[in-house]
This record gives C-alpha cells, structure tokens and sequence, in this order.
C-alpha cells in the first residue's frame, strides 16, 4: 500500500539511521523533544531510540492536549454532566481521562451522567438539534488542528438559531506550549523540538520563526 509499506521498510530505515549517526558530531551531544505523546508512543513502541547514535538523545514532550489536560478542566465538564443535566460531548479519547474523587467522564457516565462519544462536531450538532430541550455541551479539545472544526460548528450553530449548543473550550496552541517549555528558570538544555507535522500544516512556518 503506498506510503504504508514505505514506512515499514526495515533496510530504508537502517539507511536512515546510518545517515543521522553521519551528520551527528561525535563531539557533541543533541537533545530532540518530541512535542506530541504519538511521537512519544510511536518511538517506544518501534524501538526508534536504538537506531539513534548513542549521543542523540529524545526527550519526551508535553504530549497531546488529551494527554495533559489539566484535572480541573474534566471535573468542570463532570459537574456540568452530573449537576446541571447537560448532555456532556466529546471525543472518545477524552472520556478515560482520569478526575478527581476517582472519576473521569466513562466513569461518571457509568454512574447516570449524560456523556456522549463522538466522532465530528457534526455529531454533537445533530444531537443539539435531536434534543431541543437541554442544554448540549461540546468538551472541545485538541491542537490547532481540531480547533477549525470547532470554530465552525458554533458559526453553524448560530447560523442556525442553534440556542442550546455551547462549547467548553480546551484547545492548546503548539507554539505557546513551546514558549513555556522554553521560559523556565534556568534555562532548558535542548537543541530542536520535533514538531507534530499534522499542526504545522495548518499553521504553516510563521508561528515558529521565534524560535
């Protein structure tokens, strides 16, 4: 299959890694964060760290908005399930995230929360406009790469007279994430960031030109 088995080519990538231990001085040590968890999870699971020369180090990253969500934010999004009655939506990787009081949005919804896993924001749309009558909560997440479609269901929503659609918002921006990993006191020992690609096609070059 194109641009699978490409990947999966074990004499392609051991070319690769001879051609990084070349460039690499031998003088120095580098030190690569990885920005998103899927590198992280990527590079672990296929062992990529053993194909680098021993003084090319990869330094795990803040990971995905998923991944770093902070504890305050799922306990705002289970009040709203649990206490105002909302039908609570999002996406199905936000839902195991763990809370406070051993909850998270699976286990809430376990115990009678209205939460609902979905796929598109089409989805929590179509579910605002199936129930009229309450109140319909999208838990937005994710880099700028899901922020558009974000952007685009409350235009469509007020396009609509859609009056029971509300958003609770917990999108990250890459390059913000960067300046504070950059900003601590001390100073941080790192040598490049390794970029999720699938952000940097959104928000082209620019936005990376500070660093």
């Amino acid at each position: 299959m194109k641009y699978v088995d490409e990947f999966r080519d074990g004499e392609l990538a051991k070319n690769i890694s001879a051609n990084i231990a070349r460039e690499a001085a031998s003088n120095r040590d580098y030190r690569l964060m990885e920005f998103c968890g899927g590198h992280t999870h990527a590079i672990s699971r296929y062992g990529l760290v053993d194909l680098l020369p021993s003084n090319v180090r990869m330094i795990h990253g803040p990971g995905c908005p998923v991944c770093v969500l902070p504890i305050g934010r799922v306990d705002q999004a289970i009040r709203l399930a649990r206490e105002q009655g909302v039908i609570l939506c999002t996406y199905a990787d936000t839902v195991r995230v763990p809370a406070s009081d051993n909850l998270s949005l699976m286990r809430a919804k376990a115990k009678g929360a209205d939460v609902r896993m979905i796929y598109s924001t089409q989805d929590a749309l179509k579910i605002a406009r199936d129930n009229p009558q309450r109140e319909v909560v999208f838990l937005s997440i994710g880099f700028e790469t899901t922020t558009p479609p974000t952007a685009v269901a409350i235009k469509q929503a007020e396009a609509s007279g859609l009056k029971n659609f509300s958003i609770l918002c917990d999108h990250v921006l890459t390059p913000a994430a960067m300046h504070a990993i950059l900003a601590v006191e001390g100073g941080v020992a790192l040598d490049g960031f390794v970029g999720p690609a699938h952000v940097s096609t959104v928000i082209g070059s620019k936005p990376y030109e500070p660093f």
